[in-house]
């Protein structure tokens, strides 16, 4: 389906000065029109919207068949033909002749110029000559590189554009027959060439090649390398070719039925492609990919075949990217970055659209409603010209292109309308006689002549239609050139004044709630992307102005399809994301007028505020919009209610209005525990302790943390980056810590809070800065701890908390809130699991002055397997604590430090004396019973001092003795 619109992408309208009637013309680059007629050339300079002026006119050495100009090495190349013989020759800085009289060098492809020639060729221009063994019949020059095909019968040649160096300071562009591409059975009509994509058009065929620059499996170009296809389908063609032969004659035609085959099933049609490498240096293609083959039949409904059903309009499209623009407006770079690629080509009464890079798919098909004699492809339009009517199309180019480069489309971030989206044609517009068009940046050139006799036109047999053997292509010589004909330059507008126009035109659709406004607002929106595709071709100031209409573009999408009770309404969200709109300058579009309908909220609109509110945007909305947002949702989506009050966004909604709505909820439905707290949290901001109390104690502990944890706004929001505790967190620090700490655990262990945000929660929660730790911290680090987490995340913990611990020995810090949990809840620096070893270096700054530091490194120590350096140390700091110590500690293989160390150091200490003298004495006897109950007689014996008391020892010594006879 076409959508017609009469919109006005036709500006102004200027005649081209041309002396004779044209029989070829063409454009490119930034303002260069050439027009053919007989044996000269004529170039004018196309500037603004009311000049074209001549620039200069060159002789030819025939009639001009074919030419086309080539933006990249700004030459000109044509197909001349004088006596019945056809040349091929490039036109090479043109514009520095200035008179048609001025000198003019001639030269052959590849011919080597010495240094003093050159110097002669940088202000005259060139003609390069560029000799085939067979007759060419079409021409095309890569818009990205500037190297030149040519199409002959049964092959393709390739130039490869190059340039001589003649000095540091200057070269010369010239030419490199580098590749031919023999294409079996196919007389092209018309080919396009761009960066290694081939398309070939005969009558009823259109065959894309791709040449690859990467070999496969290391193999490389060799003469007539060939690329051939073993398949059923070929084996049928050639058989049929070969009944053609016996059949076709004067009362038979064979027709082949029409096919379509796409990317790697197009190597099944049967033509054989060889490459042939004919350069002197190393070719940069080395086997072809094929991408797409179409064959169509001819229409012999009639029984009579007319030469006018053929295809025509070939064309290669490149949507590429230029640079980007720096503040000062200049290019960062000029070299041009391929996006995507599409191929359009046509019969008289449809068009066909295909996007060939990355997949082939078939995009839009043209219906048009009159025959077509000619049309021309733009990233932005397709012109179509028929006899009497110049017509514009809308393309889907930038659409596809947006969808190929960008992997966030069609996301809730990005949003793009759809490739299958009909077309529409803008305008229908009147011009008498049409025969010719062509196109180049914001110019259409048109030739009209009103007599439809003297239309130059190829005209062959009919039998060549549905036959390859004829090798030739006719080309009828126009009739003497005759009055009423001109040549027309006709300017489109600009994007964003074409743009506006939509807009408005779309207005007439806005109250019917139809999917014309969203079609229209959608052509409008792809109209401004095509024209920011190529940045490098836009001013500054013009850049800017489209990215303002893309913006608005977005906006006005998003009004429709939240307005729109589409199955597409989930569009909305992404639409005003890219539109730069607040979720305020949203909700001040929409229509408050009706009151508690539930038609008045479509769920575009639902859907984008839903989203807007959950993502903890850093937009607070007025008391006003809030209210409505909560009412919106109160008769659309109560399930939602309770999350939609808990969004900071909603912070300025007058506390008593929610509480109304949600005590009219009905909770059978919905979760009854989150109602509770959402309540409660309201109750609360009113002041209302009571009522918030009798919410709370409804439900358990436990029951309250699953609450928190289907909705963690309740608790934790952020605010501009920051954590921020909310009322409620603030008022069960203080009431309910334990709730608190639970609740928390809960939603990290959800993965609904990181562990460095549920830090940060607790210090903002308690007041302190970055480097306090409140217990309340620790009560949570503590209850973590107890809830036995991940291995990685349990280390990471002991750390935090024994770094924690032995700062507040340290400091002598008490915590600043009664801790949760006691000493019998937790085991740490004595757990066995703890690598002790990683304590070490936060034991410096703990003294062992106190009896809680002198502990904890004793313990430390000891778990280091130092037990003598721990008896040593409770020797001197804490003697009473030795035998305790020694009796927990020295088993099983340290039982022998009890004799080899302890028994030694007590006895030496006793001898020195000292106030601590009791308490040494009275370890040694301690120690005396534990050796004596474990040595033999003769080894206590020996471990005893040889200055001691016999007396002292005596009641030892006879226990060692008894226990032994006992035994």
């Amino acid at each position: 389906m076409v959508h017609v619109y009469n919109l006005h992408p036709f500006g102004s309208q200027q005649v081209v000065p041309c002396k004779l009637e044209p029989e070829q013309f063409c454009g490119g680059g930034r303002d260069a029109l050439f027009v053919a007629a007989g044996c000269k050339v004529e170039a004018f300079a196309v500037a603004g919207q009311e000049l074209c002026q001549p620039r200069c006119a060159f002789s030819t050495l025939g009639r001009v068949l074919r030419m086309a100009y080539s933006e990249a090495g700004d030459y000109l190349v044509a197909i001349e033909e004088k006596n019945k013989a056809t040349f091929l020759r490039a036109y090479v800085n043109w514009r520095s002749k200035r008179t048609e009289n001025s000198r003019v060098c001639i030269r052959m492809v590849g011919h080597n110029v010495e240094g003093s020639l050159g110097e002669a060729f940088r202000d005259q221009m060139s003609i390069v000559e560029m000799p085939l063994s067979e007759t060419p019949l079409c021409v095309s020059c890569c818009p990205v590189k500037g190297d030149l095909l040519v199409g002959c019968t049964n092959k393709l040649v390739l130039f490869s554009l190059k340039y001589q160096s003649i000095n540091e300071e200057f070269s010369v562009l010239d030419f490199e027959r580098s590749l031919i591409i023999h294409v079996e059975n196919v007389t092209p009509v018309e080919i396009s060439f761009c960066v290694g994509h081939v398309a070939v058009m005969s009558d009823l065929e259109v065959l894309i090649l791709k040449l690859d620059s990467d070999p496969k499996n290391g193999e490389r170009v060799n003469s007539r390398h060939s690329q051939k296809a073993d398949n059923p389908l070929k084996q049928t063609e050639e058989e049929g070719s070969n009944e053609m032969s016996h059949l076709e004659s004067d009362d038979f035609v064979f027709c082949q039925k029409p096919i379509e085959l796409l990317g790697e099933k197009s190597e099944q049609s049967g033509i054989s492609v060889k490459l042939e490498s004919t350069g002197l240096a190393d070719t940069k293609y080395f086997h072809v990919q094929h991408l797409l083959y179409r064959r169509f039949s001819p229409d012999i409904s009639l029984c009579v075949l007319s030469d006018d059903i053929k295809l025509h309009s070939l064309q290669l499209l490149p949507i590429y990217q230029t640079g980007s623009l720096t503040s000062d407006g200049k290019n960062l770079s000029q070299e041009k970055e391929l996006l995507s690629l599409f191929c359009f080509f046509s019969l008289p009464h449809v068009g066909y659209l295909y996007m060939v890079v990355k997949s082939v798919e078939l995009m839009s098909i043209y219906q048009y409603p009159e025959k077509c004699q000619q049309a021309v492809l733009t990233p932005q339009f397709l012109h179509v010209i028929t006899s009497n009517n110049l017509q514009c199309f809308t393309v889907r180019c930038s659409a596809a292109v947006a969808r190929e480069e960008d992997p966030y489309m069609d996301t809730t971030l990005k949003a793009c309308p759809p490739l299958s989206m009909d077309v529409c044609a803008l305008r229908i517009q009147l011009f008498i006689g049409l025969k010719a068009i062509c196109h180049f940046r914001n110019h259409i050139i048109l030739l009209t002549k009103a007599d439809p006799k003297a239309m130059p036109e190829r005209t062959e047999s009919p039998k060549r239609l549905l036959s390859k053997k004829d090798t030739s292509v006719k080309i009828k010589t126009p009739p003497v050139a005759e009055a009423g004909w001109n040549l027309y330059i006709v300017n489109t507008v600009s994007p964003v004044q074409l743009y506006k126009e939509m807009v408005d035109y779309s207005n007439t659709y806005k109250t019917a709630k139809t999917q014309s406004c969203i079609h229209l607002l959608s052509e409008a929106h792809l109209l401004v992307r095509a024209a920011l595709m190529d940045a490098g071709q836009l001013e500054p100031g013009e850049k800017a102005e489209l990215l303002e209409a893309l913006r608005e573009s977005c906006g006005h999408l998003g009004d429709c399809y939240s307005r729109l009770d589409t199955q597409h309404s989930h569009l909305a969200l992404p639409y005003y994301k890219m539109s730069g709109l607040s979720m305020a300058e949203v909700l001040s579009r929409m229509d408050w007028t009706l009151e508690d309908e539930p038609q008045k909220y479509e769920k575009g609109l639902i859907f984008y505020i839903n989203h807007s509110l959950y993502e903890n945007l850093d937009e607070e909305l007025s008391e006003e919009l809030a209210a409505k947002v909560a009412q919106m949702f109160y008769v659309v989506e109560p399930k939602q209610l309770p999350h939609v009050l808990s969004s900071p966004s909603m912070k300025n909604i007058d506390p008593a209005t929610a509480l109304s709505y949600l005590r009219k909820l009905d909770t059978s439905g919905l979760s009854s525990i989150l109602v509770t707290l959402t309540k409660a949290a309201m109750a609360l901001r009113m002041g209302d302790v009571d009522t918030h109390r009798s919410e709370m104690k409804r439900y358990s502990e436990m029951k309250l943390v699953c609450g928190f944890i289907l909705e963690p706004r309740l608790l934790v929001q952020q605010r501009q980056g920051q954590t921020v505790p909310t009322r409620l967190a603030l008022h069960l620090r203080d009431a309910q810590p334990g709730l608190l700490v639970a609740a928390v655990l809960g939603l990290q262990k959800n993965s609904k809070i990181g562990i460095e945000e549920a830090d940060s929660f607790f210090k903002v929660l308690c007041g302190k800065d970055e480097d306090t730790i409140p217990q309340l911290l620790v009560d949570f680090w503590e209850a973590q701890l107890v809830a036995c987490l991940p291995d990685a995340v349990l280390q990471e913990l002991c750390f935090k908390l024994t770094s924690q611990y032995i700062w507040r020995l340290s400091k002598r810090q008490p915590p600043d809130t009664t801790p949760l949990q006691t000493s019998e809840d937790l085991s740490l620096v004595c757990g066995p699991s703890f690598d002790i070893a990683s304590i070490i270096p936060f034991l410096e700054p703990l003294s062992e002055d106190t009896a809680a530091g002198l502990s904890v490194h004793v313990l430390c120590r000891t778990r280091l397997k130092e037990y003598e350096q721990c008896i040593d140390t409770l020797l001197d700091r804490c003697p009473e604590a030795v035998i305790p110590y020694a009796n927990h500690e020295l088993k099983e293989e340290n039982r022998t430090l009890w004799w080899k160390k302890l028994l030694p150091e007590l006895c030496q200490r006793i001898k020195c004396g000292g106030e601590k003298y009791p308490l040494y004495l009275s370890s040694l006897k301690e120690t005396l019973s534990v050796v004596a109950g474990e040595l033999e007689l003769r080894d206590f014996l020996r471990v005893l001092p040889e200055d001691g008391s016999a007396a002292f020892f005596l009641p030892y010594l006879l226990y060692c003795s008894r226990r032994k006879s006992l035994t």
